[in-house]
């Protein structure tokens, strides 16, 4: 039984199939795309951002006003600073909360919780760290910090004891004269001075601790390395992110660069969304509609090969049997 097709049957009729075809295998469910990636949704991802030592969410501003400006739901949870296990099970429970895929970042000490705190959570589908510590099961922040020279945080600690409900400790804090030279040489001293008085500390009991997950070795990863950087030594940045096989930038930044530099930050948390969400979007039904009224063959070729590799399979199949037939 043989089969004719004409030249003109295939620039349409087989056009609005394949450009259909290529729409329905890249397009995200109804549900997701309605959606649009809030708390709950299933479309494009929510990215959570947490905050480090000695700093609260408000070191986010800048990146989270121009995420939310682009139409990403934004969350800034508190880290509560009181221990890895403690920290990553908090954040961990709020990230269980939120359905679709999840777009989470660290910062500094922050990096060691969502490293934990992602394990094991399938929604989780790209870690980014920004001058963050990220280790692997069994190590501290504490023990990361003398691995390599170029940190002068420990020499510009203070350690205070206090004493709560829940019994006693130390928190440190950076000392307010070394405050900016160590954490945020970049921004004016006006603004560190306040950063250095409101500053969140850190239990140096729960510093210590040791993690017991590491999501990067599962959840693919972006590092940002700050060259300038005094808290963590730009080092060991690149250390943890040539073993995490993250996707990294440098960019000369004091330990503040979601501050500094946010533009640069909130690229590389574009590119892990864009990941995330599997990449571009699939061309419109209703361009598939035009083409097959145009019967332009160049122009299906051109859009089906922007939403993938198998749709640009199938276009170079169509290009054959067009030629095939034009030569019969």
């Amino acid at each position: 039984m043989g089969i004719s097709l004409s030249r003109r049957s295939i620039s349409s009729a087989a056009v609005v199939a394949l450009a259909t075809c290529a729409v329905a295998a890249t397009a995200p469910p109804a549900s997701a795309a309605q959606d649009g990636g809030r708390p709950g949704g299933g479309g494009r991802p929510t990215v959570v951002l947490v905050h480090g030592a000695f700093a609260d969410a408000s070191g986010w501003n800048d990146v989270a006003t121009r995420l939310m400006d682009d139409g990403f739901t934004v969350l800034a949870p508190p880290n509560e600073l009181r221990g890895l296990t403690e920290d990553a099970a908090y954040v961990a429970s709020l990230l269980k909360s939120i359905s679709g895929p999840i777009v989470l970042a660290g910062h500094s000490y922050g990096g060691a919780v969502i490293t934990q705190a992602a394990a094991g959570n399938p929604n989780v589908r790209a870690l980014v760290y920004v001058s963050a510590f990220a280790p692997d099961v069994g190590e501290s922040p504490a023990e990361l910090s003398t691995k390599f020279a170029g940190s002068d945080l420990a020499t510009a600690l203070n350690a205070v004891p206090f004493t709560g409900t829940g019994g006693g400790g130390v928190d440190l804090y950076i000392q307010s004269e070394k405050f900016r030279a160590v954490f945020a040489a970049d921004l004016p001293e006006s603004r560190t001075r306040l950063m250095a008085a409101e500053q969140r500390p850190v239990s140096q009991v729960g510093f210590a601790e040791k993690a017991t997950a590491a999501a990067w070795r599962d959840i693919p990863s972006w590092f940002v390395v700050s060259r300038q950087d005094r808290a963590i030594a730009p080092d060991l940045e690149r250390f943890e992110s040539r073993r995490a096989k993250s996707r990294t930038v440098e960019i000369d930044s004091s330990h503040v660069s979601m501050m500094s530099h946010p533009d640069e930050i909130v690229r590389q948390i574009r590119e892990a969304a864009g990941a995330a969400a599997g990449g571009a979007a699939a061309a419109p039904a209703e361009l598939a509609a035009e083409l097959a009224a145009t019967g332009s063959h160049g122009r299906a070729v051109a859009a089906v090969g922007a939403v993938g590799a198998a749709a640009l399979l199938s276009g170079s199949v169509l290009t054959r049997i067009t030629r095939r037939r034009g030569t019969r």
